[in-house]
């Protein structure tokens, strides 16, 4: 248990640039206090001590806003940040070394008792704030999800999600290539942590659609001009 509570400090001081010291971490992070409490609950409740585990999940929940049902199975070095709002059902499993931020819901949709209704996040997932995973399905491993998306139907590995419903943006493809190379980031200003699921230089799908129409009508009106100038 010791171990386990060290390597999340030690996990979340890394990625966390807000975080001073590591005493830091322990004494004032609530998602942190969550984790811990959660790993004494599931304990009691794989020992039959269900109505204990559920008053336990219960005071967490009271205590720091984050509601985890002690069956869930939450791995190591999980970072729930700033952590209100946050809810994981009774089936979920969390993979290690994810990153879960406020609002987000890991969610049943179906009401049969003893099945598989909440979904199972890979490792090293990152889920954006507010976003929703609905379903008894798997998030692979790598995964990011944007803030605020719903996401309903499973997502392969290395993939970013966006949208409501949640669509994977495709990076290999580009609608529209850019004329000017992009800057390229100062790598002394880079963090570990993705922060809120998606990074700045992935565009919508839809919108690269769109901008490849506008392209598409502008060579369209510029053949126009020249056969207007020729009949002319």
């Amino acid at each position: 248990m010791f171990s386990r509570i060290k390597g999340d400090v030690n996990s979340i001081y890394e990625r966390d640039p807000a975080a001073r010291s590591r005493w830091e971490v322990l004494l004032c992070y609530p998602g942190l206090h969550a984790i811990i409490a959660h790993r004494v609950a599931h304990w009691l409740w794989n020992k039959d001590w269900k109505v204990s585990a559920r008053a336990l999940s219960q005071c967490n929940r009271f205590l720091t806003g984050i509601e985890i049902h002690p069956a869930a199975k939450i791995g190591d070095r999980v970072l729930i940040d700033h952590g209100m709002g946050v809810v994981i059902g009774e089936t979920a499993e969390v993979g290690d070394d994810c990153t879960i931020y406020h609002g987000v819901t890991l969610g049943g949709t179906s009401l049969a008792s003893g099945t598989k209704r909440h979904p199972t996040i890979g490792k090293n997932v990152i889920v954006g704030a507010g976003a929703k995973i609905l379903g008894g399905f798997e998030i692979g491993d790598n995964c990011r999800i944007g803030s605020n998306a719903v996401v309903i139907k499973p997502l392969p590995p290395n993939s970013t999600a966006v949208g409501n419903p949640a669509r994977i943006v495709d990076k290999s493809k580009k609608a529209v290539p850019k004329k000017e190379p992009e800057p390229q980031p100062d790598p002394k200003a880079q963090v570990r942590l993705a922060a809120y699921g998606v990074v700045a230089n992935e565009e919508d799908p839809y919108v690269e659609k769109i901008k490849s129409l506008e392209n598409l009508l502008q060579e369209q009106q510029a053949r126009l001009d020249e056969m207007e100038k020729k009949i002319s």
